[in-house]
């Protein structure tokens, strides 16, 4: 993206002329005086640009940008799911049978994301979303909990 722009502003200025006399005020006629310039400029937006270099926090920041979450909430996300599974898409908690990114829990409920649950990240993902927008709103309210409880 091109972060020129251009404003064209005009400027009216308008020049009055007054006469003073010994006990009335007038106004002349005046002719407004017009000015155009351009200014340009290409500063870049002051946002930071995260290029997360794992695949699967790619795929997971493109859907959080979808649902128009701001930043914050990938942060909380990736902070929530670099705890549960470090964002390995064939994690397995052999304790519990929490599987995947999400560590969901029994393993079978993310099949109604996508038949491929077991081994597609991006299945896995839009069903962890999904889980965490119906329980708690947005990635923020998971990572709360989260560390309130030690899990979610």
């Amino acid at each position: 993206m091109d972060s020129t722009r251009a404003f064209s502003v005009t400027l009216i200025s308008v020049t009055a002329f007054t006469t003073f006399g010994a006990t009335t005020t007038a106004w002349a006629e005046s002719r407004p005086s017009v000015r155009i310039g351009t200014w340009t400029t290409s500063t870049e937006p002051d946002i930071p640009a995260i290029r997360p270099e794992n695949r699967n926090k790619r795929i997971a920041l493109d859907h959080v940008v979808q649902r128009s979450w701001n930043l914050q909430e990938f942060r909380c996300l990736d902070n929530l799911w670099t705890r549960e599974s470090n964002w390995n898409h064939r994690a397995l908690n052999r304790s519990s049978g929490a599987y995947g990114i999400p560590q969901a829990l029994p393993a079978g409920k993310m099949s109604g994301a996508g038949h491929d649950w077991r081994h597609n990240p991006e299945t896995q993902i839009r069903w962890g979303l999904a889980y965490i927008k119906g329980r708690y709103g947005k990635p923020c309210g998971a990572w709360g909990h989260f560390r309130s409880h030690n899990w979610y």
